[in-house]
């Protein structure tokens, strides 16, 4: 079985800031309410959501995968930078011991950012990541779109 790093991008209209604070920051409350067909909830389970934390994502009913636990390594808010370890969970319980995720979300020249996603991953989990992860991504634009006062 190799390891190997994978980059995404994804591209949106939303501002950086904007972006970063649905995405990352205030993530726990807002995923859940924007995807609950995906995401049960987000909880902290150790630490105060900087460095160290760790936290659970649950899935919701009918998702093939029950949950995962993450420890967040770095955030930086200035830059909009912010780095993880899976480090529990499913699909690849049986499969590696943890994967390290950084995302960047980057200014673009419309206005709008180009997240950036790298990771070590398993070559098998690759597909099935990338179009979850990309989806999740475009619900949330699509939703900050429709919404466009919610969460300034």
């Amino acid at each position: 079985m190799g390891v190997m790093n994978y980059e995404a991008e994804v591209a949106t209209g939303i501002p950086p800031a904007k972006m970063f604070k649905v995405f990352v920051l205030d993530a726990d409350d807002i995923i859940p309410q924007i995807l609950p067909q995906v995401i049960k909830s987000i909880e902290i389970l150790e630490g105060n959501g900087g460095p160290g934390t760790i936290k659970k994502t649950t899935f919701a009913e009918g998702i093939e995968f029950k949950y995962v636990k993450n420890k967040i390594e770095a955030i930086d808010k200035d830059y909009f930078t912010y780095s993880y370890t899976s480090i529990e969970g499913e699909p690849w319980i049986d499969t590696l011991e943890k994967i390290y995720y950084e995302v960047k979300i980057v200014p673009s020249a419309d206005g709008g950012v180009i997240v950036r996603s790298m990771k070590p991953i398993n070559e098998s989990l690759i597909k099935a990541g990338e179009e979850k992860i990309m989806g999740m991504f475009k619900a949330i634009e699509a939703y900050l779109l429709a919404n466009p006062d919610a969460y300034n």
